[in-house]
């Protein structure tokens, strides 16, 4: 029983008029994703099933394809013109930067092609639609996964049959290949963010992406090495600056330094002519990832921004 001057009781609302509305699908960007992981799992599954599905070996074709590739750089590129470069265990020194580079031009380019990949799933579900370019990412990665144990193994047995030191890991240079995976992983997203929403507006924009995408092994230093670049006299010396914004450049030098670099240190490139040492890196290689590495941040917010943007417009042109 109330007193005399008590508030009158507030009436409970028991249904949703009061409750503004939202679409399903809307989000808080990536971060979404990420809490929705039982999803993201279901969603990198399938595209791994899809992937290997009416294989006969399945995922073994993830260990076949890089295993002949490095043995084709071994007797080619190791064999053929590593000594003529001035560099030892020229092999890992190009598989370990193909193994980055791969996953980086995967990921670029499946997340281009997520939104309509799975326009079927866009249409039935509401769910963030940052989860397919974020997917696409993973399954990269699951597959470079395979490039990374073939690596290892190359550099155990370059140790063990070749003239150069044992190759046993260093905090060090297992930081600098996390580091340039990491490189990969952001900016692959990122550019994955952004593309994906641009390929449904203008079709054709896939095929440009694929043409640059195939310049990009050529932009780091894994089929031949640093130091002509840094020499100065094949490209002007004012040019190395932009070549060392590169952040596939810089992820590339960055596993070298894990798994090349011990393999042949502390002379991994040497002047054919003089047996002078020569710089396997550059000078600046850790502070210029980190710095990347927060460029690569900004560029991923960048790419959430963009998306978000140009995502409503996916629906009605798919």
């Amino acid at each position: 029983m109330s007193q005399a001057g008590d508030a009158p009781p507030v009436a409970v609302r028991h249904d949703l008029a009061h409750v503004p509305l939202a679409p399903p699908s809307r989000t808080s960007g990536v971060l979404e994703v990420f809490r929705r992981r039982y999803l993201l799992r279901l969603m990198v599954r399938r595209e791994i099933q899809a992937r290997y599905a009416g294989t006969a070996f399945g995922l073994l074709w993830s260990y076949i394809n890089p295993l002949t590739r490095f043995l084709t750089f071994y007797f080619v590129f190791g064999l053929l013109l590593g000594r003529g470069l001035g560099l030892e265990n020229f092999a890992i020194h190009l598989f370990a930067g193909m193994v980055l580079v791969n996953y980086f031009t995967e990921t670029v380019t499946s997340g281009t092609r997520s939104l309509l990949s799975n326009k079927g799933v866009i249409g039935k579900m509401a769910l963030p639609r940052e989860m397919f370019p974020v997917a696409s990412m993973l399954v990269s990665l699951w597959h470079a996964v395979p490039q990374f144990i073939i690596l290892v193994i190359a550099c155990l047995v370059t140790g063990w049959w070749g003239d150069g030191p044992m190759w046993v890991p260093d905090a060090v240079g297992m930081g600098a290949a996390l580091l340039g995976l990491m490189l990969m992983m952001v900016y692959g997203t990122a550019f994955g963010l952004m593309f994906s929403c641009v390929n449904v507006i203008f079709r054709d924009f896939q095929r440009i992406v694929q043409t640059f995408i195939n310049m990009v092994p050529f932009t780091a230093p894994m089929m031949y090495p640093f130091h002509i670049v840094a020499d100065g006299t094949r490209i002007p010396s004012s040019w190395l600056s932009v070549y060392l914004a590169n952040p596939v450049a810089e992820a590339v030098m960055l596993i070298q330094r894990g798994f090349w670099y011990p393999t042949c240190a502390p002379n991994c490139a040497v002047d054919p002519a003089t047996g002078a040492a020569l710089p396997e890196f550059a000078s600046d290689l850790y502070p210029r990832g980190f710095i990347m590495l927060g460029i690569g941040l900004a560029l991923l917010v960048l790419g959430q921004w963009v998306f978000a943007r140009l995502e409503k417009t996916v629906p009605e042109r798919l």
